[in-house]
């Protein structure tokens, strides 16, 4: 019976551990969409500042701004696949750690399942025990 719940315990603190690494998993998946996504917004934040120039412009730096404003542009664009690609690792990653968790709690009752056993055993095994010696006695007289 130990042996059951010694097992038991080892199982929960294996997905104990599965649930921590899913957890920091997910956290690593937020920061880098986030990182992605406050990248975005500096470059939007950089190609709407690019005309806001003050006084006239000649046309070699309009150009070269035109030029810019296009890179940037593509630049967004790639960083919106990009941040679609990791919010979809997010909530990947979020599933895991859901999964993760229902096995903690599904090990966690097994083993509090066991230990109740095991105590109910131990108790029926001592509630048992003076009633087996009383007949030990009545036997040896």
């Amino acid at each position: 019976m130990k042996g059951l719940v010694n097992r038991r315990h080892r199982v929960l603190r294996v997905r104990a551990v599965q649930h921590s690494m899913a957890v920091a998993e997910t956290a690593r998946a937020r920061d880098e969409a986030n990182g992605i996504a406050h990248n975005l917004e500096r470059l939007r934040a950089v190609r709407d500042e690019l005309f806001d120039t003050q006084g006239m412009a000649n046309g070699a730096s309009f150009a070269a701004m035109q030029e810019l404003a296009t890179r940037l542009e593509q630049a967004s664009r790639q960083l919106d696949g990009a941040l679609y690609d990791a919010r979809r690792n997010v909530e990947a990653k979020e599933g895991m750690t859901l999964a993760a968790n229902r096995e903690k709690e599904i090990a966690s009752r097994l083993k509090d399942r066991a230990r109740a056993t095991l105590e109910e055993w131990q108790e029926n095994k001592l509630a048992a025990l003076p009633r087996y010696r009383r007949m030990q006695r009545n036997e040896g007289q």
